[in-house]
């Protein structure tokens, strides 16, 4: 089992946009061999900013669901028009 924590700054005023997206983006994840379970976090002390964590089998298969067009087509999508700046992962190891 691995956690994976995935960071990411909105441009403000696009925080519903991402939550939305988030379930989007959720509903791939679920779909995924491997996935276990994941959340949605807002810092209270910076309204742009999220933490998603997310729970998987292994690495290799947070890796495939990475890999995935579905996934790639909501990154691009986000990195043109909500993201403030590059997303950030942490893999954690259990």
């Amino acid at each position: 089992m691995v956690t994976i924590g995935m960071n990411y700054k909105m441009i403000p005023g696009k925080e519903k946009v991402f939550e939305d997206a988030f379930t989007a983006v959720l509903k791939v994840m679920e779909e995924m061999e491997g996935h276990s379970k994941s959340f949605l976090y807002k810092d209270v002390s910076d309204a742009q900013s999220y933490l998603i964590v997310s729970e998987w089998s292994d690495e290799k298969a947070f890796d495939a669901f990475m890999a995935s067009e579905k996934f790639k087509s909501v990154v691009n999508w986000g990195k043109l028009n909500i993201l403030a700046g590059r997303p950030s992962h942490q893999v954690y190891k259990h």
